[in-house]
């Protein structure tokens, strides 16, 4: 049988495991997970007959080599940090990898030991990164193969709860990892393209700068910039667009009402607060306000940040329960932001019978015979319950595609590489339909950011 190693059982496994194992007797496929959590990965497979678990530490050398020996492809679902070693293995062993993560420097370094030994390193194959680019590659391809020429692309996605789950007043719950959900935005300046002009916006100014979208059937949404918009703008062939714009979904007001956390400085990872395990949530919110012998912490906040008594971010922020003084922190050494995820947790972590939701929407603005048009396209996709969520069907089922499709010899283009050519994005996105991963396109009059284009 062919063997293919999942190293790592978390929560976007789930979906991934599934297709292959119902894919097993039929594809010849014999499936190992190998975790240090040994039981969640034999919950994942349970008793099928074509697949085992493994206690894995990816840290003990000899182990994860043995283990990548016996494979004939790697698939690696561990955090992003540390699929190096891995792929190293990998390549010196001469297995095909695959991961849903971003291409990191260390891994693009492998480009030609791969290519010299005829493997392919597929990376950014989940959700976003991984049907973005094979949805917006598909229609960017079209429309120059139709004699286009691009002048705007913009892509948003969001990893929200389903509309039956939303059940607080921000509309919003973790469905993927809470602390890159506290700390987003950091790390640098966001930055994009807009009408020719490049759009700089600083971490302070983010979610006060934010577009709005409607989906049909789901309404309203906002997005606020990711890092850096121009990452791809070579790779996705739009050295020439005049605007070129990738964001992250919300609903719309949480941005303004998040926006209270980044002034005050709660989502700062960067240093630890003095005896935080004895902090109660209320003395957390009061150690990044002014002292006063005589004013309330409600009355100091609501007068540093002129939030008025009927302000809807008021409600939202009671609703968190930031100001009980009796629930501890509990963390020692804590940085602000580790602390501030500890409480929204409290209100955020999904209920047993909850299910998330998965919003991806693109923008396209081309010209054609010197008239201007534009497609809008949009991603719906909804759990079906904790194990099989959508956060997990639209990242684990790419990664499963691109691994099965390796294996056949259907994507054979070796090297370190993303799912930006037809040979990888038009089977996948093919097969993904059957899976409810649809894509509804729809013309609309080309307006960009300049009325006076019309």
């Amino acid at each position: 049988m062919r063997k293919i190693l999942v190293i790592g059982s978390g929560k976007s496994a789930s979906s991934l495991l599934k297709y292959l194992l119902d894919k097993s007797a039929s594809e010849n496929l014999f499936v190992t997970v190998g975790d240090l959590n040994l039981d969640a990965a034999k919950k994942l497979i349970g008793k099928h007959q074509n697949a085992k678990a493994m206690l894995l530490d990816i840290f003990d050398e000899t182990s994860r080599t043995n283990a990548i020996k016996e494979a004939d492809i790697v698939v690696s679902m561990l955090p992003a940090r540390l699929h190096i070693e891995v792929a190293k293995d990998c390549i010196l062993h001469g297995k095909h990898m695959v991961t849903a993560s971003y291409v990191s420097p260390g891994m693009q370094a492998l480009d030609e030991d791969a290519k010299s030994k005829g493997l392919i390193l597929m990376n950014e194959i989940g959700v976003d990164p991984g049907i973005d680019h094979m949805s917006a590659m598909q229609v960017l391809d079209r429309i120059r193969n139709n004699g286009g020429k691009i002048i705007l692309f913009e892509s948003f996605t969001g990893g929200l709860v389903a509309p039956e789950s939303d059940t607080n007043l921000w509309n919003y719950k973790f469905t993927w990892n809470p602390r890159n959900v506290v700390t987003a935005g950091q790390g640098g300046t966001a930055k994009f393209l807009q009408e020719g002009t490049y759009k700089y916006i600083p971490y302070h100014r983010l979610f006060r700068r934010t577009e709005f979208l409607d989906v049909d059937g789901y309404g309203r949404f906002e997005a606020y910039a990711n890092r850096d918009s121009l990452k791809y703008q070579s790779v996705y062939g739009l050295d020439n667009a005049k605007t070129l714009y990738r964001g992250t979904m919300r609903r719309v007001g949480f941005s303004r009402a998040w926006n209270i956390f980044v002034i005050l400085g709660m989502t700062d990872d960067s240093y630890t607060i003095d005896d935080s395990e004895n902090m109660s949530y209320r003395d957390f919110i009061n150690a990044f306000l002014t002292y006063s012998p005589t004013d309330s912490v409600e009355l100091k906040l609501r007068h540093a940040l002129k939030i008025d008594q009927d302000d809807i971010v008021w409600d939202k922020l009671t609703e968190l329960d930031i100001f009980n003084p009796h629930k501890k922190v509990g963390l020692k050494k804590a940085t602000p932001a580790q602390i501030l995820q500890k409480i929204l947790m409290d209100s955020w972590t999904l209920d047993i019978h909850d299910k998330d939701m998965i919003v991806m929407y693109h923008k396209f603005g081309y010209e054609n015979e010197g008239k201007k048009y534009q497609i809008d396209a949009n991603m719906v996709v909804l759990g079906e319950d904790q194990t099989y969520t959508a956060m997990a069907k639209t990242v684990g089922l790419p990664v499963a595609m691109a691994t099965l499709g390796i294996l056949n010899k259907k994507i054979t283009t070796p090297g370190v590489q993303i799912p930006i050519t037809k040979e990888v994005y038009e089977p996948i996105l093919k097969e993904l339909e059957a899976f409810g991963v649809t894509f509804h396109e729809k013309e609309v009059p080309y307006l960009g950011y300049n009325p006076l284009n019309n």
